[in-house]
């Protein structure tokens, strides 16, 4: 699985997705999500519009200062996370939604 479908899988339970949107996040790895986002990034930011929008601004700025960009190339390139690592940031957000 790549970062996206990892994240998406890992709260499939939780937060539902359709099988066609679980089926697209198969390419979303490796700086292929859109707008070059991050998978890990892009999956969590996905489950937040859809369940939990409310979350979305508050996701992307913690994400941001934690990996230094939501962009994949970018976060690579700054390496603050690793891809494993910003997989567990997205997913530790997610985990402490209430």
């Amino acid at each position: 699985m790549n970062c996206a479908e990892s994240v998406l899988n890992a709260f499939k339970d939780r937060f539902p997705v359709n099988k066609e949107t679980a089926d697209r996040f198969a390419g979303y790895g490796s700086g292929r999500a859109p707008e070059g986002h991050c998978g890990a990034f892009y999956a969590a930011k996905a489950i937040l519009e859809k369940h939990c929008p409310e979350k979305l601004a508050h996701f992307e700025k913690t994400f941001s200062s934690l990996a230094g960009s939501t962009k994949c190339k970018e976060v690579r390139n700054i390496r603050r996370l690793s891809c494993a690592e910003c997989v567990e940031k997205a997913a530790e957000y997610l985990e402490n939604i209430r």
